[in-house]
C-alpha cells in the first residue's frame, strides 16, 4: 500500500475535516492552548517523535545548520527499540484502510520531524 495518498499532515490549529480519517498526534509534547475536543486527536503517539534529548539539542540552533544532523539521528531513533512498537502502531493503522491524517502543532512542519517520520513510514511500509 502506498502511504503518499493516506498519509496527510495537518496542523493542531486547522479545523479538523471530515475526511481527515484517523487523527494522529505525532508531538511529544501536548499543544499549549488547545482542548482535546478542539483537537479532535484519536490517538497520541509519543514514541514516533523525535526523543526529549534530540529535540532539545534540534531547537538549539534555529539556523537551521542542524538539520542535516537532526534528520539522521531522527532515523536512528526511529529505528531503536523504543520507537518501534509506536512505529508499527502507526503502521497499523494506515493498512487498516481509510485516511491517516498527521497532527503537529509545529510551526514549520518542512522544517520539523514530521517530513522524516512520514519518509520513515513509506520505507517500512516497503519492507514489510
Amino acid at each position: 500500500m502506498a502511504v503518499s495518498e493516506p498519509v496527510r499532515v495537518r496542523r493542531i490549529h486547522d479545523p479538523a475535516e471530515d475526511d481527515d480519517g484517523t487523527r494522529v498526534l505525532v508531538d511529544r509534547l501536548w499543544p499549549r492552548g488547545v482542548s482535546k475536543e478542539r483537537a479532535a486527536v484519536d490517538v497520541w503517539l509519543k514514541d514516533v517523535t523525535p526523543s526529549d534529548e534530540l529535540r532539545s539539542w534540534y531547537h538549539q540552533d534555529r539556523s537551521g545548520a542542524r538539520h542535516d544532523v537532526f534528520v539522521e539521528r531522527y532515523r536512528t531513533e526511529l529505528d531503536d527499540p523504543a520507537h518501534t512498537e509506536a512505529v508499527a502502531r502507526l503502521v497499523g493503522l494506515v493498512r487498516e484502510g481509510g485516511a491517516v491524517t498527521l497532527i503537529t502543532a509545529v510551526k514549520d512542519v518542512e522544517d520539523s520531524h514530521v517530513p522524516v517520520l512520514v519518509d520513515h513510514l513509506k520505507h517500512v511500509m516497503k519492507r514489510t
